[in-house]
């Protein structure tokens, strides 16, 4: 039994709980009808639980007879798993440059899709260089063929958008995407096997 005027998280309990009447309900579930708050803690304190405040909005507030310390625990353990069922979204950042090659730019097309894949969004950067900035369309068109590639798998969620020297976009997984929805390789052959994929060059910290 919980003490005396204890409160958790903004819930009322047994001497904590001061309107003139409430709505209880036992420990069992049964509708004990409406009685003072003294009365229902009374009756609390002859089973060895606790009243506790449960729609505090209602018209009498409802309070139920229980254990508290193991009501904390379940709402502990409900909040828990709720936790573990969430998806942390991320986005993951791929480089590209105007003269990327083809076998760069399909090594990285693979990188996207698996990010894709993983249900993170993949932010794509075409890097301009000097006199590169005089046709960033070029810069453009690989982007857009990037994102027909991935098509199948990805929408956009921001199109191409220069910013300074930087061409950016954003994809995200296509809604109801499930592992192995519209497989397919970006360079148009059967892919790259993991070890090919372990010997593609690399550049910076990003992919």
């Amino acid at each position: 039994m919980r003490k005396e005027g204890a409160v958790d998280k903004g819930l009322r309990i047994n001497e904590r709980i001061r309107v003139r009447e409430i709505r209880v309900i036992s420990s069992d579930g049964a509708q004990l009808g409406i009685m003072s708050p003294e009365e229902a803690l009374e009756k609390a304190r002859g089973l060895g639980l606790d009243l506790v405040e449960v729609a505090p909005q209602a018209q009498p507030p409802v309070c139920r007879i229980l254990d508290y310390g193991k009501y904390r625990y379940e709402q502990s353990k409900k909040a828990r798993e709720a936790k573990k069922k969430q998806t942390v979204i991320q986005l993951k950042e791929i480089k590209l440059r105007p003269k990327t090659d083809e076998h760069d730019f399909n090594f990285k097309a693979r990188h996207v899709e698996r990010f894709i894949r993983a249900g993170h969004k993949a932010k794509v950067t075409m890097m301009f260089r000097g006199r590169e900035m005089v046709h960033t369309e070029l810069g453009r068109r690989q982007l857009d063929r990037l994102a027909e590639l991935l098509k199948d798998v990805a929408t956009l969620e921001q199109s191409p958008r220069l910013e300074g020297r930087n061409m950016t976009m954003i994809l995200t997984p296509r809604p109801g995407l499930k592992s192995g929805d519209g497989k397919k390789d970006p360079g148009g052959g059967e892919g790259v096997s993991d070890a090919q994929a372990q010997d593609a060059p690399r550049g910076g910290k990003a992919v």
